[in-house]
């Protein structure tokens, strides 16, 4: 095989590491951690959807898409297992506490249609602060 055809053979190969459970349910979780629509809370609906006062976002504008997380799935605990889980198996190193976020090495292994979720469901669980622009893994999700 000429080193063209290996060039051009691997531009068609697929990461293995995408097709791990961990990853994929990994995935998976991100496509049911929001509901389609504003969220329709007590709180929300009590306040005519004004969530100038709350700690953590409930409704989301994903580029044009509304959406509400679910918060029975969405607790910052919650969110830490699936993501530390998708992280050792994809990376093959464990995800520290208190880490600050490589939002690129996630966006490997997440498919890019759900990238627009990761930012808003790592804060909004309380998961993650921005500290100087740079997403760091809190104590308390642990």
């Amino acid at each position: 095989m000429s080193t063209q055809e290996k060039m051009t053979g691997d531009l068609f190969e697929v990461d293995k590491r995408l097709s791990l459970k961990p990853v994929t349910e990994f995935n998976s979780y991100l496509r049911a951690a929001f509901g389609d629509g504003k969220c329709t809370c007590v709180r929300c609906v009590t306040s005519g959807g004004d969530e100038s006062g709350y700690e953590f976002q409930h409704t989301f504008d994903l580029q044009g898409q509304v959406v509400n997380r679910r918060y029975a799935l969405t607790a910052g605990s919650d969110v830490l297992l699936v993501l530390k889980k998708a992280w050792l198996s994809y990376t093959k190193t464990e995800l520290g506490n208190g880490a600050i976020l490589d939002m690129d090495a996630i966006k490997g292994f997440v498919e890019p249609e759900l990238h627009k979720r990761l930012v808003p469901l790592f804060l909004a669980s309380g998961l993650v602060k921005d500290v100087d622009g740079k997403l760091q893994v809190q104590p308390q999700a642990a």
